[in-house]
């Protein structure tokens, strides 16, 4: 049987609505909106990483030019500190004392970035000015700033109160079973390393602006961010306010990925200062504050050993994970490595496991969600894991990841953490990967490399990641008097394309042209509800929920144009904008049927989606690399992917994210990394020493599909928003290191693998 694609509808790749405004200059981003009277704001942060403060005068800040408000800790006792609801339980059943982030710190810093005092002037170059001005008294202590060593005894301790550096424990698995299947192991692998820190970095750095309207007893913030509703609760009560008191407006967004899903301190400030003076304030980041103060990804110190019987099959998985929080407990921190490692089985059916997570604060930028929030940990622990299995039992990679794949017959499949896949073929699309690869010619080309002097790796990783976690994402569909189209809907597009993908579900059902179609996200006054946008569940809940919006109202157009027309509404077909007739010429346009509706309420369409349980896309990667051994630089000469992913909306739009998410991966392997001195001061706070990648940093991709349709989602859709980056840094790492064993032995390489660490290790490896 042919399937015929739709013009504009799913499977159909559309070009982004939205990119003509973003090419001609045209977004309108938070920085790009001025309000009359507005002033600027700029926060005063901490040079230190801890100790106790004194803020001895404001008396010259306050005085100087265009300075119109000085903010300090003791101004602001009526605000609410930045709280966490994310403590996981604890083995013992209770849940730890949670350190929450102050508006603005009273008498201690715990992090270089701390914010201490807010200025708000005429400009921002006077507020900054000012803020030079205020005299500080720092009483520096020793810092806690590395994973690794925080619960050393001689550590110093973040919060002495606390007794220990230890922020939470947390235990999933059946330790007395796992320590069964070890016992009857014929070999046990066993491999440490460190998962470590990233930046978001995204192209537009946060702003905000606080507008409070006197005769409305009412806050208006405008900002950045990945859904407004969030935000709007989490504000009211750190203002003390009902949520209708506080109005959230989310303009066009650069960049997002989990790092703007968070409440940061300076919305607060913005607000108050705004509130204070009567008049609109912004503050806009710079890229430096981006490094110091918003929330950090990944740094997980990880010690993990898999039992094998003599055949390579997995019996059980011990892993113990420290993850680092920061100083002060963010907005889902201790959420991110809880439910990563409900991942931690990947794609393997592992009959045991005993999995502990240990949180340890430290002095520095708290750590929250990063693109894939805990899922790309899971895949680099089990992948570079399985690759490490590999080796002790001299089976090749992907031969020991096909005797322990679950196989197609065993879903829908229950692993030991409790998630339930519903359905995955692993070894077909890793067959086809490594066709797609050359895998088979891998030796031809490294015999290529070896003759020019250069060594050569070869790494995969089939990974398999949650998506879509339960819930739902209404839409709401009105027909406009010119025969357009509105959506509105919570989540929140930070550039992955929504306005497009949404109105490809609302144009199959209603044959209208994507341009048509206009989506409206990001005001809470529009909407009175939303989820916003992580976790890839735009599309497999917003876009289910669309189409089922599209449906509705293309019903009720059928009905008021087949009234019109003198026809039954079965008889009417929807095309180009208009209602006709099926096999005549007879027909009405959408515009002349918004002016006949009788009823407002004919004109709109809704749809909801409630899914219980979450998607799991899943995939292979596979990451060639050459490197240099007398300079250590290294070249991905070649990167293949084939992935699941249910069903396709868009391919154009998915290649995009897949190719996104890769870099993001392979920048975490090879280049990224946030780096703490033993003070605590953040020593790769600025492009020049933190290392994203560059356009000659990555090759060409090939990327295709070899879709399962999932039977969770109502239409097959598993998701893909985060997956480039959760299959691709242990497919590049897994290469650097096959690389590194193939031409000198060494079997362990720290990320991120720069050309530096790299040439290290050869060197060591040689003088050995």
């Amino acid at each position: 049987m042919t399937i015929v694609t739709p013009k504009f509808g799913m499977g159909a790749s559309v070009r982004r609505v939205e990119d003509q405004a973003f090419i001609n200059g045209h977004g309108r981003y938070t920085d790009d909106i001025g309000r009359e009277g507005m002033l600027h704001g700029y926060v005063l942060r901490s040079a230190v990483a801890k100790g106790a403060f004194r803020i001895g005068s404001t008396e010259a800040a306050r005085a100087a030019p265009g300075v119109r408000l000085v903010l300090t800790g003791s101004d602001l006792d009526h605000l609410r500190p930045l709280r966490s609801g994310a403590m996981p339980r604890q083995p013992d059943g209770s849940v730890a004392p949670t350190r929450d982030i102050p508006i603005l710190c009273r008498d201690r810093v715990a992090y270089v970035g701390d914010a201490v005092a807010f200025i708000a002037a005429d400009s921002r170059a006077e507020a900054q000015d000012a803020a030079e001005l205020i005299e500080i008294d720092y009483d520096t202590e020793e810092a806690a700033a590395d994973t690794a060593t925080a619960l050393d005894p001689k550590t110093p301790l973040v919060w002495p109160e606390l007794g220990s550096n230890r922020a939470f424990s947390h235990h999933i698995g059946d330790k007395a079973r796992t320590d069964a299947a070890f016992a009857r192991a014929d070999k046990i692998t066993r491999i440490e390393f460190e998962n470590n820190r990233l930046v978001a970095n995204y192209m537009e750095p946060r702003a905000a602006i606080g507008e409070w309207n006197a005769g409305e007893d009412r806050f208006v913030l405008t900002s950045g961010s990945q859904g407004v509703h969030s935000m709007q609760k989490i504000l009211a009560g750190v203002l003390g306010v009902g949520k209708e008191k506080l109005r959230v407006v989310t303009p066009d967004v650069g960049g997002g990925f989990g790092t703007k899903a968070f409440v940061y301190r300076e919305y607060a400030l913005v607000l108050e200062a705004a509130r204070r003076l009567g008049r609109p304030v912004k503050w806009t980041g710079e890229r430096t504050e981006h490094f110091l103060t918003d929330a950090h990804g990944r740094d997980n110190a990880v010690t993990a050993e898999m039992a094998m019987d003599r055949d390579g099959r997995f019996l059980g998985l011990r892993v113990d994970l420290a993850a680092n929080m920061g100083a002060y407990i963010s907005q889902y921190g201790p959420m991110i490595p809880t439910i990563g490692v409900t991942m931690s089985t990947g794609v393997y059916a592992i009959e045991a496991i005993d999995v502990s997570v240990t949180g340890v604060y430290t002095n520095t930028c708290p750590v929250d969600a990063y693109r894939g929030a805990g899922r790309p940990e899971a895949a680099l622990l089990i992948e570079k894991l399985v690759d490490a299995c590999a080796h002790d039992t001299g089976l090749a990679v992907d031969e020991i990841r096909r005797r322990n794949f679950i196989r197609p017959d065993q879903f829908p499949y229950r692993t030991q953490t409790g998630r339930l896949y519903d359905t995955g073929e692993f070894e077909g699309h890793m067959a086809l990967a490594m066709e797609r690869a050359d895998w088979a010619g891998f030796d031809a080309r490294l015999q290529r490399s070896r003759a020019a002097g250069k060594i050569r790796g070869i790494g995969m990783a089939t990974y398999v990641e949650a998506c879509a976690f339960p819930g739902s994402e209404p839409a709401f569909l009105e027909l406009e008097g010119d025969g357009s189209v509105t959506l509105r809907i919570g989540t929140q597009s930070n550039g992955q394309g929504h306005a497009t993908a949404y109105a490809q579900f609302v144009s199959e059902k209603l044959g209208l042209d994507p341009e048509r179609i206009h989506v409206r996200q990001g005001d809470t006054d529009e909407l009175k509800a939303g989820s916003g946008t992580g976790g890839s569940r735009s599309i497999p809940l917003g876009g289910v929920s669309a189409a089922r919006a599209g449906g509705d109202l293309a019903e009720k157009i059928r009905r008021i144009a087949a009234d019109e027309l003198e026809a039954s509404a079965g008889d009417i077909e929807l095309a180009d904008g208009f209602a006709r007739i099926v096999g005549t010429d007879h027909a009405i346009d959408f515009s002349a049927i918004a002016k006949a509706a009788k009823n407002p309420d004919d004109l709109k369409g809704f749809g909801e989606f409630v899914q219980d349980e979450c998607t799991y896309p899943n995939g292979t990667h596979i990451c060639e690399v050459e490197i240099d051994p007398d300079t250590g630089l290294l070249e991905v000469a070649r990167y293949t992917v084939v992935d699941d992913f249910g069903v396709t909306v868009n391919p154009m739009l998915l290649a995009g994210q897949v190719h996104g998410g890769v870099v993001q991966g392979i920048g975490q392997a090879l280049s990224e990394g946030a780096v703490y001195g033993d003070d605590g001061q953040l020593l790769t706070a600025s492009f020049m020493d933190y290392a994203v990648p560059r356009a000659d940093s990555v090759p060409s991709f090939h990327f295709e599909t070899r879709n399962v349709p999932s039977t969770t989602n109502a239409l097959g859709i598993k998701g893909a928003g985060e997956a480039g980056t959760i299959g691709s840094t242990p497919a590049a790492l897994n290469a650097v290191t096959d690389a590194l064993f193939r031409g000198y032995g060494i079997r362990h390489i720290e990320m991120p693998a720069t050309p530096m660490r790299i040439w290290a290790a050869i060197r060591n490896a040689t003088v050995k």
